[in-house]
């Protein structure tokens, strides 16, 4: 929840000059949701694709506050975010929700980025993959074979977002690796082109090593996403 709309588009103009001509690497943005068409205008005509935070699993309804992919597709996102651990933590999303969602943005046409991951508490208790395969296995649920080739996941310590903390590059790895295990039981020969994102306090100065690990294929940025030049970097990072 950051950047008027006025703000936010600025914020995609200063990261659409510095990553103007940059390939090998897909950026997209994800604003606010009034923000999203000022974002659009601003990235009209470049490479770099527009996201949303969320959506719902209705196309219509009564349903006050909450978001439809049918809007989201007017607005030309091509991608969603769906089960962020903030939804998660403060809105009470829980693995059903984030299955209805993630399944009513493929059968609208997005991309959904599927977050999940542990919180300290479960870390230090030694539930990390249980914790993550439960929220894959339920959260993918009943995806046909082609909607595996348009899943993004997304993987985000609890632990390590906003607090300073960052997982070390093997241990993002290894949750990375078990992911991919699980992909392959899940979605067979899919799993391999599946992009698992890191998503936990990822700057400038770690992307490289983290992007280098076999198994993560990218990031899911926050907070060093809200200056032009640091994003820059950690997509410069990604090539």
């Amino acid at each position: 929840m950051n950047k008027t709309a006025r703000e936010a588009a600025a914020l995609a103009a200063g990261v659409r000059g510095l990553l103007d001509g940059l390939d090998g690497v897909e950026c997209v943005l994800c604003p606010p949701f009034t923000s999203l068409r000022a974002v659009r205008e601003a990235l009209s005509g470049s490479r770099i694709g527009l996201g949303a935070q969320n959506v719902h699993w209705e196309a219509s309804g009564a349903f006050t506050g909450e978001i439809s992919a049918p809007m989201l597709v007017e607005e030309s996102c091509a991608y969603v975010i769906v089960g962020h651990s903030e939804r998660r933590q403060y809105f009470g999303e829980t693995d059903e929700t984030v299955n209805r969602r993630a399944r009513a943005a493929l059968a609208a046409g997005l991309k959904p980025i599927v977050c999940v991951g542990e919180t300290l508490a479960e870390r230090e208790a030694g539930a990390t993959f249980v914790v993550v395969e439960r929220q894959v296995r339920q959260g993918l649920a009943g995806l046909s074979a082609a909607d595996w080739d348009r899943v993004v996941i997304a993987y985000e310590p609890v632990w390590a977002i906003g607090t300073g903390r960052t997982a070390t590059a093997a241990q993002a790895q290894e949750v990375h690796a078990r992911i991919r295990g699980l992909l392959r039981e899940l979605a067979g020969a899919a799993a391999e082109r599946i992009r698992i994102q890191y998503g936990g306090s990822v700057k400038a100065d770690n992307a490289a090593e983290l992007f280098g690990q076999p198994d993560i294929d990218g990031g899911l940025i926050g907070g060093a996403s809200l200056q032009a030049e640091t994003f820059a970097a950690i997509c410069r990072a990604a090539v």
